[in-house]
């Protein structure tokens, strides 16, 4: 049975739960004991920071914190709660005890990305029936105050589309390939040497981490619950030194991009493709310009037309910043009393396949030197609705280990997902083709 939500301090103090003490966590407790009477001031309360639940009370943190506060019963400590900061990471028990504080009636801060984006929908759903408060800025992009713009700021526009560098670890990976030729292998290491990656770097590499982060802002974005299932996702794993030098060759640049967009579907309704994957960007284009582990996140709306947020998108406290601004937000709301804030919804627009994008694409072909082979390819991206824009070739004389070759760069006009798939199994089949060796999507064109 559900508790009545605390809205109301009666007291003058809240009570504050933190779950987790990783690298973000430590600096979450420690803002809150070094910051309390700054932070009271603010809200009108004061915070107290009544424990930290922890798998190991001896484990090394990453600030000297009173080992008193310290316990591994996390479900006694919710309990006691007024506000839980969830910062354990992973589904269970993350899960678990965060619905525990909802039915207790706490109100929630979480930066937990990966359950968000797969199981959402039901904590947004639980947090509405019990009219607490789930706050989540700290899930995406870090530092930056991303969230809070889309659901309050722009909440009286329509947004119809969303472009973001929302992961740090690729964007460093393929920032070093662009500006210093890395294989992709050697700016990975120097990312893990660094610290941006970690030992085991397939959630930043493959897109996971980009695409839980995808759907968060889908969901916000397009007023629908989108879950990690509805996003299209593509690593970086793919990408070579070759392909850095021919798109920075043809003056763009190689980024991963989680993009949310609102698209027609085959009956001219409304529909969102969510989708990650490497993205060639004109160099001119602001995301361009995100260098190094930075992250930032562009968005378009119909009235307020194109904005851009930019920022720290990792590290622990960056992240930590943002967890406080939920909190504080939160607390002040529980100050004056009333509902905590939910989610808000205006129906169901379905996530469209991948097949639905209309873009253009970066195609990179090895094929034979051979009279007329150009004049085949052409007839075959003119026979499928694909137009070519430009093309660049790459002559490769003959050697004792092989026969001439070419390396074709093309870049099209916008044309949809399946016709460009079409294409490419098409050029597949070709005699003269010894192999396509990428197919990425362009954007801001």
């Amino acid at each position: 049975m559900m508790n009545a939500p605390h809205t109301t301090v009666s007291d003058g103090t809240l009570r504050v739960a933190l779950l987790g003490c990783g690298n973000v966590g430590s600096q979450v407790a420690r803002i809150l004991l070094e910051d309390a009477d700054n932070l009271a001031a603010r809200i009108g309360a004061r915070l107290e920071l009544t424990g930290i639940a922890v798998r190991s009370i001896d484990a090394p943190r990453e600030a000297e914190l009173p080992r008193e506060l310290f316990t591994t019963d996390a479900e006694s400590l919710v309990e006691g709660a007024d506000i839980v900061i969830e910062l354990m990471g992973g589904i269970e028990p993350a899960r678990t005890l965060i619905l525990r504080a909802i039915d207790h009636g706490a109100t929630v801060v979480t930066g937990n990305k990966a359950l968000l984006a797969q199981d959402g929908p039901t904590l947004y759903e639980r947090a509405d029936a019990a009219h607490v408060q789930l706050s989540y800025e700290a899930a995406v992009a870090g530092a930056i105050p991303i969230l809070r713009p889309i659901r309050d700021s722009l909440s009286g526009d329509r947004i119809t589309r969303v472009l973001g560098i929302v992961n740090g670890t690729t964007n460093y990976i393929l920032d070093q390939m662009d500006s210093t030729g890395a294989q992709f292998a050697d700016a990975l290491a120097d990312a893990q040497r660094l610290g941006y990656a970690e030992a085991d770097p397939t959630a930043d590499i493959e897109g996971y981490d980009a695409a839980a982060k995808a759907a968060i802002l889908a969901s916000l974005s397009f007023h629908t619950r989108f879950a990690l299932e509805n996003v299209h996702c593509q690593g970086i794993t793919s990408v070579s030194a070759e392909d850095i030098s021919a798109a920075k060759d043809a003056g763009y640049v190689i980024k991963l991009l989680a993009i949310a967009e609102l698209l027609k579907d085959e009956a001219g309704d409304d529909g969102v493709s969510v989708r990650v994957h490497p993205t060639l960007l004109p160099r001119e284009h602001p995301l361009a310009a995100v260098r190094g582990a930075f992250n930032a996140v562009f968005v378009e709306a119909e009235n307020a037309g194109e904005l851009m947020f930019y920022g720290q998108g990792a590290g622990g406290t960056p992240t930590a910043s943002a967890v406080l601004g939920d909190v504080v937000s939160a607390a002040r709301r529980m100050v004056l009393g009333g509902p905590g804030r939910t989610e808000t919804t205006t129906g169901h627009v379905p996530a469209l396949s991948i097949d639905m994008v209309n873009t253009s694409y970066y195609i990179g072909l090895d094929v034979a030197d051979q009279p007329g082979v150009l004049a085949r390819i052409a007839q075959l991206f003119a026979e499928h609705g694909v137009s070519i824009e430009t093309m660049r070739q790459t002559i490769h004389p003959a050697s004792d280990v092989g026969a001439a070759s070419a390396e074709l760069r093309i870049v099209t006009h916008r044309a949809t997902e399946s016709a460009l798939a079409t294409t490419v199994k098409h050029i597949q089949d070709l005699d003269v083709i010894n192999a396509v060796t990428s197919v990425l999507r362009v954007e801001g064109l």
